[in-house]
């Protein structure tokens, strides 16, 4: 886990930070908005610092071990990500892990529903606008006549 913790800790501060945390789940298939990375740091966040330490870091595998966190929140994503022993499952076992994960969680990524979310709101308000405009024009029209 220090490993993992040490490979984002891009500014080596002994802290993974907003930015850091937002590469680490690019990196591993499970992509979070803004307002989920500082979610998912506010969960484990003791000292209220807005980034996590090695501590924190290690909260998020007692708390998933736990069955404390969430099934949709980041963190548990997080956890599901990084809970392979490569010793005993081998390299080629923990490609297919990781492969397996990353695929499961693209299809079930709370990012791809937001977007999808926010095309159809787009589309439900241009539709309003387009019926407002001939609701518009019809009544225009009674006025000229």
């Amino acid at each position: 886990m220090e490993r993992l913790f040490r490979q984002y800790d891009a500014g080596k501060d002994g802290f993974i930070d907003l930015m850091e945390l937002k590469l680490m789940m690019e990196k591993l298939g499970a992509p979070q908005t803004h307002l989920g990375l500082k979610n998912m740091i506010k969960e484990v966040d003791e000292d209220l610092d807005s980034k996590l330490s090695f501590r924190e870091f290690l909260l998020i595998f007692r708390k998933a071990a736990a069955g404390e966190l969430q099934e949709d929140s980041g963190l548990h994503a997080l956890a599901r990500l990084s809970e392979i022993d490569v010793s005993t499952e081998g390299v080629k076992g923990a490609k297919n892990f990781f492969e397996a994960k990353v695929q499961a969680i693209n299809e079930a990524s709370r990012f791809e529903e937001e977007i999808k979310a926010e095309q159809e709101e787009k589309k439900k308000q241009a539709e309003e606008l387009k019926q407002r405009k001939a609701a518009f024009k019809e009544l225009q029209s009674t006025f000229k006549q």
